[in-house]
């Protein structure tokens, strides 16, 4: 066991990945010499080669046609996009070629690639640096989306989609690359992709969130507690195949509800949550689902972000007006 924050646990699946398989090769800008914008791949170009670890040109639909055609012949590509708001570019790569060649081959082909995206805000960037627009990516079918928030399940999570047979979008939350650490086995391990992750368990309301709002989930529930409410945690690790069951589980236990993601809140992937435990668990409901989200506008730059992201105060005002109610 080794203790790490989310940046060096993907760095060390990605260097275990590149030495117990072949197959895997990795692209983007800068990640070779520099080491990634955020260093998750440093020091892997000077282990593993120039004929494992590419620098690209800025060039996003090229880097995804080009990791495509490299899985269907055959490897086990490992795209890097710097930030979300520079993926929409490949966006026509993803959804007219990569998410189809299953179904356009009648399964004699697939694409077994990894596409990395550094997502969210709070981090006082640029403009298109700070975009979470994982819904739009959740709605291709053909692609698994997959959301990690801690180290170990970031190691895992990330092993366990480039073993995929088909291709995944693994969201990587900026503001968790270095804001916790944990022991993570230095052993090969995967973190199963679907079932979401019960972090804490409650009887009186659960509380739904993926990526960096995690953090701000896990105070509020602790508030709520303080207060004397039993609160149930979930933690999704993947928004494409989405466990279903275990989400309806959970509210059918408790019987409220509260989603919570820092997306603009219309058609955020929390609608489709809310949807969900609508369809399972109407008759369990005690209170209306509810949800605690970004606006619906531009991500903000740095001086605004405080008013545009989610914060604790926000869930737990939620959640207890879902008690209440």
């Amino acid at each position: 066991m080794t203790e790490l924050n989310v940046a060096q646990a993907l760095n060390r699946a990605l260097d275990i990945a590149l030495d117990s398989d072949d197959r895997v090769v990795l692209l983007g800008e800068d990640i070779g010499r520099t080491g990634g914008v955020f260093r998750i791949t440093d020091g892997l170009l000077e282990k593993h080669g120039p004929k494992r670890v590419y620098d690209t040109p800025v060039a996003e639909s090229g880097i995804v046609g080009a990791a495509f055609g490299m899985a269907i012949a055959g490897m086990r590509p490992v795209v890097e996009l710097q930030f979300m708001g520079f993926s929409y570019p490949a966006y026509d790569q993803v959804i007219n070629h990569v998410a189809r060649i299953r179904n356009r081959s009648s399964h004699r082909f697939t694409a077994p690639m990894v596409i990395r995206i550094p997502f969210g805000g709070g981090i006082g960037a640029a403009e298109h640096h700070s975009e979470s627009a994982e819904a739009i990516y959740a709605h291709i079918p053909g692609v698994k989306v997959v959301v990690a928030s801690t180290p170990h399940d970031a190691k895992g999570l990330l092993l366990a989609a480039i073993e995929d047979p088909d291709p995944v979008i693994f969201l990587e939350p900026i503001r968790m690359y270095r804001a916790v650490k944990e022991d993570v086995p230095d052993i090969y391990y995967t973190v199963p992709i679907g079932p979401v992750r019960v972090e804490r368990k409650g009887d009186d309301v659960t509380l739904i969130s993926w990526g960096a709002m995690m953090k701000e989930t896990r105070i509020a529930a602790s508030r709520l507690e303080a207060e004397g409410a039993s609160v149930e945690v979930l933690e999704v690790h993947a928004l494409t195949p989405l466990d279903a069951d275990g989400i309806a589980e959970s509210v059918r236990k408790t019987g409220r509800a509260v989603v919570v993601h820092e997306a603009p809140r219309t058609a955020g992937f929390g609608a489709e949550i809310t949807a969900v435990i609508q369809e399972r668990c109407l008759y369990a409901l005690l209170a209306p689902v509810r949800r605690v989200t970004g606006p619906d506008t531009i991500f903000p730059l740095k001086r605004s972000e405080s008013h545009y992201l989610p914060d604790p105060d926000q869930i737990f005002r939620t959640a207890m007006a879902t008690l209440e109610e």
